[in-house]
């Protein structure tokens, strides 16, 4: 923990009920909420402002000991039962879900241990990519019809905003994960699963898969699976996803956009191994800075992305893994990476 003690700071908020962990680097700004979940709490600034619009922080290295405990609190809150698989080898998570019988849909329980497992140790440098993928011969169905239907109960349409509340949580916590998160697809995803697919960083599937958005055939448009669909392809491939609910083939997919790649049904394993080795030789925080630039520049206009973009690149060039990997292609060597943010002592 020693080498992480001096990114890692306290604030006080507005809310004194309130502290948060801070882990500092050039583009975010993370937060571990202690009055509720620590994990499930967290959210990402991406952080635009300038160097005196952050607040003072103190040193925090005697509190570095105190991570283990937030992580053992998270274990220990977690439900019996899980519908997920998850599983950590060589830097690369594995998180399967493993709920065939309903064919993966993403129901309430089934995304709540989601965003567990994509939200577990972020701070470990360990981890270089998450991998999603689904038990069985469907992907993911989609959002579960029985948690949606009404029964005349009080207060219910509480309860179905809380089902597509957590949902949106669920796909801002692999935007704001500090590392790539892979979509492993062998099958059909549809509705909420084309969604969850759609909102993944990078996405592989076998021939054999398919994607649709089918809800309106079923009483409930797919607004929501809509929102990284549209972000990922064309819009008038988008509209008619939509309006019509057909499904697309893996090749569809792929020329439009919304995975990145197709691949025989007995190699996707293979394939997300090597995407996976890519990755892991590169350096995390270097990843972790890409990612974050690239999903901030995606909502500002040109000018605004490009002066953003020459301020992340300057920056970029003041870390130490930057810097060493410069040298390594320089000396024609493969860079010893630190994987964290720190900067070149300044001559």
């Amino acid at each position: 923990m020693d080498k992480l003690s001096n990114k890692l700071v306290w604030r006080e908020c507005n809310d004194a009920d309130h502290l948060f962990l801070k882990k500092q680097n050039p583009l975010t700004t993370t937060y571990m909420s202690s009055k509720h979940n620590p994990i499930l709490n967290m959210t990402v600034e991406q952080n635009m402002v300038r160097s005196h619009q952050v607040a003072s922080w103190h040193n925090a290295s005697q509190l570095a000991h105190q991570i283990p405990r937030i992580t053992n609190r998270f274990y220990s809150c977690q439900k019996t039962g899980k519908l997920t698989k998850l599983s950590e080898d060589n830097g690369v998570r594995k998180i399967v879900m493993a709920n065939p019988k309903t064919r993966n849909a993403l129901s309430v329980d089934m995304m709540e241990d989601l965003i567990d497992d994509v939200s577990l140790n972020w701070c470990d440098t360990n981890l270089r990519c998450i991998v999603i993928s689904g038990e069985g011969p469907v992907f993911s169905s989609g959002h579960n019809l029985k948690e949606l239907a009404l029964t005349g109960e009080k207060d219910e349409l509480a309860e179905k905003r809380r089902v597509f509340s957590i949902c949106a949580q669920l796909m801002k916590r692999i935007v704001a994960a500090p590392v790539p998160v892979i979509a492993s697809v062998n099958g059909p995803a549809f509705a909420a699963g084309c969604q969850l697919v759609a909102q993944c960083d990078i996405a592989l599937a076998t021939h054999s898969s398919s994607f649709a958005t089918p809800g309106s055939h079923f009483g409930i448009f797919c607004s929501t699976p809509g929102i990284p669909l549209a972000r990922a392809v064309p819009r008038k491939v988008a509209a008619h996803m939509l309006f019509t609910g057909k499904p697309i083939t893996a090749e569809q997919a792929a020329s439009y956009g919304l995975i990145s790649k197709v691949v025989a049904d007995d190699k996707l394993d293979e394939e997300i191994e090597a995407v996976c080795a890519s990755i892991k030789s590169q350096s995390r925080s270097i990843i972790e800075l890409g990612k974050r630039f690239f999903y901030q520049q995606l909502e500002l206009d040109l000018n605004s992305a490009y002066q953003l973009g020459t301020d992340v690149m300057t920056n970029n060039t003041k870390m130490a893994d930057g810097q060493e990997g410069i040298a390594g292609f320089a000396q024609k060597r493969k860079p010893v990476w630190k994987h964290n943010f720190d900067e070149i002592s300044s001559a």
